[in-house]
């Protein structure tokens, strides 16, 4: 017997470099099934319990790795199951294969069972979107799915009809390339050429006061962001999604950018008279520059510009972009504007070991500023979306070469579980850990007996407020509404942990908090740490502006139910930091 469409598919993936599959089986997807099986030596295939869940782990594996994701769903609910999750690879560029079933070919538009249009349905979140109408076609279209997933960093999708699955080609248009793998491909490598590096090096060293913002496409570029940094005596100012590009403790880093950045990466944005961006897309505008001169370097040239009017954009990798413009950089010998932004970050990161005092109930900063003295220098950090995000940002130092990821455009819920998995599954010899809230995690907490199914010893730190939080501060300070609708039922998510046949913990006591983390990341078992914390400590912005203070005060004259226990907590907070 020859090779069937599923296991020319199966063949094509592994020659492209994939070595796992996240997704649920079924009988739509059956036949891609049994070709995983006969190759389970060379390619594993992880069981979880929410088909989103396997695209957030596709994703996760692509950004932690650099490799190639890869899902599996089958027809109908299964496949629209998937769509969250590839979202979040679309706008975070990780490229990321989905397979999905559909049902017979010669039953589809009769409103049989399970019968959904995929390739319409995945026509916006794919960069690649075709659905098998041939079994002679399966070796081409799987590879170019890979090629363009790789090529153009997005989600490539596959819709394969069931009966087509388990059939042999029966031969090939005379237009046919010969069958076989065709992965001879190579990511992109630009370096932009003189005259723009030139250009963008007459900016830069005309400066007085530079600054950097750095974001995911300087995570391969540490040593030269750092090169460029020192010879410019620039601060250099992170987004979320580039926090582990250089080390927080670096003299050089400010820390992130935004409602959950730091205050003297606020000032660095403020008095700047030249910005160099590197590898972001940071999307709040309203805290870059109003007058620096702007330089851009992406390897993307739709992004020139896209957030800031630069005056040079520098289309190119980062990495060897970078190393290009040094050259033809001068060293900067006025360090005036870093030295005094340095006093300020040491000020800041006293401000942040402040506000993790231990105190009852417990301070949420406190969770993950323990949490940050117990991690390795290799451990990877998987946060969610919400309130627990900010904690994570703030009082977690990257040091080493920690890694750090979370849904960074798409800020979806649900995410740090799934993401931890995957980090887990690639990295068996690192701590992986999640850092979450109960709201996000109660959406896929059924993966954490995917966990311990798969004997994954990762540490779930869940930031326990029993409130939509992120949400309820909203409301409160860019509303000026009191919180509504945002109580959660608490869940002893100890017991949970218990019940799948991992290791629980409760916490409610401060002095408990790190011994708890600590038997937790030692243990080598799948553990959840429940952390309850103090539901009003709001997450508080570097700086409050007045439009935030004067919503603040709104909600509260509207009858903000938590309004005495918030202001409370924030005058004790502001009388503990003056004191």
């Amino acid at each position: 017997m020859g090779r069937n469409a599923s296991d020319i598919l199966v063949d094509t993936m592994l020659s492209w470099g994939i070595d796992t599959v996240f997704g649920i089986p079924g009988d739509g997807i059956n036949g891609v099934m049994e070709a995983l099986r006969k190759r389970q030596d060379r390619i594993r295939f992880i069981q979880v319990r929410h088909e989103e869940s396997g695209a957030f782990m596709a994703c996760a594996y692509a950004k932690y790795t650099g490799r190639l994701g890869c899902c599996l769903a089958t027809s109908g609910p299964g496949a629209i199951h998937l769509l969250n999750g590839l979202y979040d690879a679309k706008t975070d560029q990780a490229p990321v294969l989905a397979i999905t079933g559909q049902t017979y070919s010669d039953l589809q538009g009769s409103m049989f069972q399970q019968d959904v249009d995929t390739v319409s349905l995945f026509k916006d979140v794919a960069v690649y979107d075709q659905e098998l109408l041939n079994p002679a076609q399966m070796d081409m279209l799987a590879n170019e799915a890979c090629r363009h997933a790789l090529n153009k960093r997005g989600v490539a999708h596959l819709s394969l009809p069931v009966d087509y699955q388990e059939k042999e080609p029966e031969g090939h248009s005379m237009h046919s390339r010969p069958e076989g793998p065709s992965n001879a491909w190579t990511p992109q490598r630009i370096v932009p050429g003189e005259a723009e590096l030139t250009r963008a090096a007459e900016i830069l060293n005309s400066a007085k006061r530079p600054a950097m913002l750095i974001g995911a496409g300087a995570l391969g570029a540490r040593e030269e962001v750092l090169q460029v940094a020192e010879m410019l005596g620039s601060p250099v100012v992170k987004a979320l999604l580039g926090k582990a590009s250089i080390p927080d403790d670096h003299p050089l880093s400010m820390g992130g950018l935004g409602l959950l950045g730091t205050y003297p990466s606020e000032l660095a944005m403020d008095h700047c008279d030249a910005l160099l961006m590197v590898g972001t897309s940071f999307p709040y505008m309203e805290f870059l520059p109003k007058k620096a001169r702007g330089v851009q370097i992406d390897d993307r040239a739709d992004r020139i510009g896209l957030r800031y009017p630069v005056e040079v954009g520098l289309v190119g990798d980062s990495k060897l972009t970078l190393q290009a413009l040094l050259p033809h950089l001068r060293r900067n010998e006025d360090r005036e504007f870093l030295t005094g932004l340095q006093e300020v970050a040491t000020k800041w990161w006293e401000l942040m070991e402040e506000r993790a005092r231990h105190e009852k109930p417990i301070r949420p900063q406190q969770a993950a500023w323990d949490l940050n003295d117990l991690l390795r220098d290799d451990a990877i950090i998987s946060a969610d979306s919400g309130t627990n995000t900010i904690w994570a940002a703030r009082q977690i130092k990257m040091r080493g070469e920690m890694m750090f990821s979370c849904s960074g455009t798409l800020a979806t819920m649900a995410c740090g579980l799934p993401y931890a998995i995957a980090a887990q599954i690639a990295f068996p010899e690192r701590q992986c850990v999640a850092f979450v809230g109960d709201g996000g995690f109660t959406m896929l907490m059924g993966e954490f007996a995917t966990a311990v199914k798969y004997n994954l010893p990762i540490t779930v730190v869940i930031v326990k407020n029993n409130s939509l939080g992120q949400i309820k501060w909203e409301q409160i300070v860019f509303l000026g509404n009191p919180e509504y609708g945002v109580d959660l039922h608490p869940i002893d998510f100890a017991k949970f942990a218990e019940a799948c046949g991992g290791l629980g913990f409760s916490v409610e006591d401060p002095e408990e908090v790190k011994p708890a983390l600590r038997k937790a990341l030692e243990s080598g078992r799948p553990s959840i740490v429940e952390i309850a914390v103090n539901p009003n400590e709001p997450p508080m912005p570097a700086r409050i502006n007045l439009d935030q203070a004067t919503h603040f005060a709104e909600a509260l004259a509207k009858g903000e139910p938590n309004g005495g226990q918030i202001a409370l907590t924030i005058f004790r907070d502001k009388m503990a930091e003056l004191l």
